[in-house]
């Protein structure tokens, strides 16, 4: 009875023994990466009570403040937690003083950002000339711009985060919104001066 008893034992332990030995020795699990994937942006023109019309994308949520002066409006992106805030002046013999102005922003973001680069842009059959910057970095924007005409018309934008910057938390976003600046830049159409 003995030997019956160790011989299903022994058997029980082999049969152990070959069914763990058939399973892969765990590995660890290689790093995960992010994937964001946002919708391909579709842009539609906009014609606000302002001098000017323009492109954004369909995901972007035009906000008002109570007081419209000068149009100044955002355009809040809730499902990034990000906003774009564009302000127009008009331009009345200070053009100098708004680029000086807009161009100290990208500065004042100088000391979190790793590099700020500066794109110029100039379209002559719109009559639109102005720069694009980009900032790297934890920063706590990561892209600013202005258009002007040069003698009647100056609209500037920055984009903020609703989150602590972090660059490499919000650099997928960042980029996406990036786009919808370029493309905002570049469809400006000055409506007739008075």
């Amino acid at each position: 009875m003995k030997y019956k008893m160790k011989t299903k034992i022994l058997l029980i332990s082999c049969l152990a023994v070959i069914i763990s030995a058939c399973q892969e020795d765990p590995q660890p699990k290689p790093d995960g990466f992010l994937a964001l994937e946002y919708p391909k942006p579709e842009y539609k023109k906009i014609n606000l009570d302002c001098p000017f019309v323009f492109e954004k994308n369909k995901y972007a949520q035009i906000k008002t403040g109570k007081s419209s002066q000068n149009c100044a409006f955002n355009l809040d992106y809730p499902n990034m937690d990000a906003m774009i805030y564009i302000t127009y002046r008009p331009v009345e013999k200070n053009l100098r003083k708004l680029l000086i102005d807009a161009q100290k922003l990208p500065e004042k973001h100088t000391i979190k950002a790793d590099a700020i680069e500066a794109s110029i842009y100039e379209n002559f059959e719109k009559n639109t000339f102005g720069n694009f910057y980009e900032v790297e970095g934890d920063a706590a924007s990561q892209a600013q711009f202005y258009v002007t005409d040069s003698t009647n018309h100056f609209l500037t934008g920055s984009i903020y985060f609703e989150a602590r910057p972090n660059y490499d938390s919000i650099l997928p976003a960042a980029d996406y919104i990036k786009k919808d600046i370029r493309h905002l830049m570049e469809s400006v159409e000055w409506k007739s001066s008075k």
